[in-house]
């Protein structure tokens, strides 16, 4: 049987009319639909029967890249070791939080060459940032030891006289004195820890230093961006006016 399909860089190139290249360009930048589907592969093949529609606001300017905030849950791997599945497999179209849809296209290509910023331990949930943009990569990976996060800890057993403060200062760890942050108990099993340069399992032995015990951590801030209400096992893009 012939193969009359054609590849849709060139569909498009004759409908609009350009350059291959710049069809590539408008394929690759998520703008080309075919049969009321989006697609992003410029070497894809199509059939004169097939409905390719090009975005009325498709434009050749380059695509930006992008930040992910995505809620880990406890179980899956974020750069801690070598125990649970990758968090950046949760990272698909469904798992993105509803509401933010609208605010930002989603394209295949968002997923692809992301950084992992602020490492999380596998038995944590809580706040992970991914991004692509070379700025948010050194603010949080090159100068992250100047970033404060913010997370909550559920503890049990019975804190040790004076423990609270050496919570926020005079405990070691590793051999070396942990610099000063800021512990508060939220309520009588759950502290708040406020500190900067966060090491793997480090909270967990400060804890253990006081006579308690880690039930579980959740990091609901890093930085000055907070979780809030991001569902767990969901994610949404950082919007142009938010910072770290």
């Amino acid at each position: 049987m012939t193969d009359t399909s054609i590849r849709l860089a060139k569909r498009v190139a004759e409908m609009i009319p350009c350059s291959r290249s710049e069809a590539e360009q408008y394929i690759a930048g998520g703008w080309i639909t075919v049969d009321g589907v989006l697609v992003e592969e410029p070497a894809a093949r199509v059939t004169d029967e097939q409905d390719v529609l090009i975005h009325p606001d498709a434009t050749l300017a380059e695509v930006a890249p992008v930040t992910i905030l995505l809620h880990k849950p406890a179980g899956y791997n974020a750069g801690v070791g070598t125990n649970g599945e990758p968090a950046i497999s949760l990272l698909s179209a469904e798992s993105l939080q509803p509401a933010d849809h609208g605010k930002q296209r989603f394209l295949r290509r968002h997923l692809a060459k992301l950084t992992l910023c602020s490492p999380l331990e596998s038995t944590a949930s809580g706040l992970l940032v991914y991004t692509q943009d070379f700025r948010i990569a050194r603010k949080l990976v090159d100068e992250g030891k100047s970033v404060e996060q913010e997370i909550i800890v559920e503890v049990s057993g019975a804190i040790s006289e004076g423990g609270l403060a050496l919570l926020n200062h005079g405990l070691p760890f590793n051999g070396k004195e942990i610099a000063p942050m800021k512990v508060s108990w939220q309520n009588e099993t759950r502290l708040r820890f406020a500190l900067k340069d966060n090491k793997p399992g480090q909270i967990v032995h400060m804890c253990r230093m006081v006579n308690l015990t880690v039930v579980s951590m959740k990091r609901i801030r890093i930085g000055r961006m907070p979780m809030s209400s991001l569902p767990v096992g969901q994610w949404r893009y950082l919007h142009d006016y938010e910072r770290f």
